[in-house]
């Protein structure tokens, strides 16, 4: 369905009940969560159109999760409705910029100002896939339209960059989204919303709000898919995905309060160590409930040296009772090395498989022997809701972990609890514990 209608010579718009309920939005972060073919994207550069008019000159964003999804969906919509509907665009492919004219005095053709894509602009919308490794980190922005953001490539990292380049305007967001995960978007915008935060407002509709969707086509989904596939890419309701390799964390139970940890409860810091994205967890033992509190994380994006993410980790850890460091997969002994070299003792896991680590991990959330502190560790958060296997073509989840090189804390996580729950190691090694950590 065209939002948009000719009608007597005069572009009109004609949103349908989910698409008007975001239009009439005030809220600073407004998100749509909605089935697959709901009219998010044909929505999008209207509601970033209206912000450029209420804000003026100045940068804005449209990013997707990828760049397939840029080039296929998001630029086509952005072109037809700035260039040829409008006429008020002008696309830079080299640069991915839409140039955006001056208004005139009485309606909007005044003149575009660029001879090049590095020239001054009146207002210029910056294009960018999620995918465009540090693409969102070089605008200040005063408004973002961001499409399929609940896909796994648009990371809370990419979240937080909008968020940042938004700061200094308090500049407002729209998001559009099929669900397909229980990361981020659930915990940093939909919790919230639930929870009252009056900046954010989510409107959730079924595909067939679209009155160009067929409703034999959702009567057909609804008779052949799993009730979680249909509730998430149909319905725009969140649901447990087949394959989530940790679907026993619950936040209602596993999440809690931020307490001060005392200073006698033995920590231990789970360090990903290599790579483009170098993340720290910080675990802490309550000996007298037996449990396991996780309350801080260190995520460092974009290439830190090893001294850098070596001195960060020895920062926020000062003071406390750190009985061991632990991190790296078995291949990484230099950069163990490094880490010691730089003054923390980095020392390889004692069990190597992915599959014990992920049991143990599995088995200590059954128990309710894992809380994190909320707010504390967002990354971890997000990646417990993402940690998926791959599914087969009947949707059952394979063996294979999917994307396992992007789960850095999921990564941190493992090596400090295989530690923790290996009979000879861990805290076993801690005089006063009254748990036999072999046993959780």
């Amino acid at each position: 369905m065209k939002i948009w209608r000719v009608e007597d010579d005069e572009l009109k718009l004609r949103p349908h009940s989910g698409q008007a309920k975001a239009w009439r939005s005030d809220k600073r972060f407004v998100f749509m969560l909605a089935g697959t073919q709901g009219g998010k994207t044909s929505f999008g550069p209207w509601w970033l159109e209206r912000e450029i008019q209420r804000c003026g000159e100045g940068d804005y964003l449209a990013v997707t999760a990828s760049f397939d999804l840029f080039k296929l969906k998001m630029l086509p919509e952005m072109r037809t409705v700035f260039e040829q509907l409008r006429g008020i665009g002008r696309y830079w492919a080299g640069d991915k910029i839409l140039e955006i004219r001056e208004p005139g005095p009485e309606k909007w053709d005044g003149p575009f100002h660029a001879t090049r894509a590095s020239d001054p602009m009146w207002a210029r919308i910056i294009l960018r896939s999620a995918q465009s490794e540090g693409g969102l980190e070089s605008a200040t922005a005063n408004a973002a339209w961001l499409d399929e953001c609940g896909q796994d490539k648009f990371k809370l990292s990419d979240w937080e960059a909008v968020l940042r380049r938004l700061s200094l305007s308090q500049g407002r967001v729209l998001g559009g989204t099929t669900l397909y995960n229980l990361g981020w978007l659930k915990s940093q915008v939909y919790d919230q919303w639930r929870a009252g935060d009056p900046d954010f407002d989510v409107i959730q509709f079924r595909s067939t709000a679209n009155p160009a969707f067929p409703q034999a086509e959702y009567d057909r989904a609804r008779r052949t898919l799993p009730a979680w596939k249909l509730r998430m890419f149909y319905e725009g309701q969140f649901d447990k995905p087949a394959g989530l390799i940790y679907d026993v964390f619950d936040e209602d139970v596993h999440i809690c309060e931020p307490i001060p940890i005392p200073p006698d409860w033995p920590r231990v810091v789970g360090i990903d160590p290599l790579g483009a994205v170098t993340v720290a967890l910080w675990l802490a033992w309550n000996p007298h409930n037996q449990q396991l509190h996780i309350y801080r994380e260190m995520y460092n994006p974009y290439g830190k040296t090893t001294a850098e993410n070596a001195a960060d980790v020895l920062r926020l850890s000062s003071g406390e009772r750190i009985i061991k460091y632990i991190g790296g997969g078995p291949s990484e002994r230099q950069a163990r090395l490094d880490w010691q070299a730089c003054g923390v003792p980095l020392e390889e896991p004692p069990v190597s498989s992915v599959e014990s680590g992920i049991d143990g991990i599995y088995g200590l959330f059954k128990n309710n022997s894992i809380v994190i502190h909320r707010g504390e560790v967002p990354h971890l958060v997000d990646e417990l809701g993402t940690y998926s296997r791959k599914l087969d073509a009947n949707d059952e989840p394979t063996e294979v972990i999917k994307d396992k090189g992007n789960f850095h804390c999921a990564d941190s996580l493992r090596y400090a609890v295989v530690w923790l729950i290996t009979p000879t190691e861990g805290l076993a090694q801690v005089s006063y514990s009254p748990v036999r950590v072999g046993r959780w």
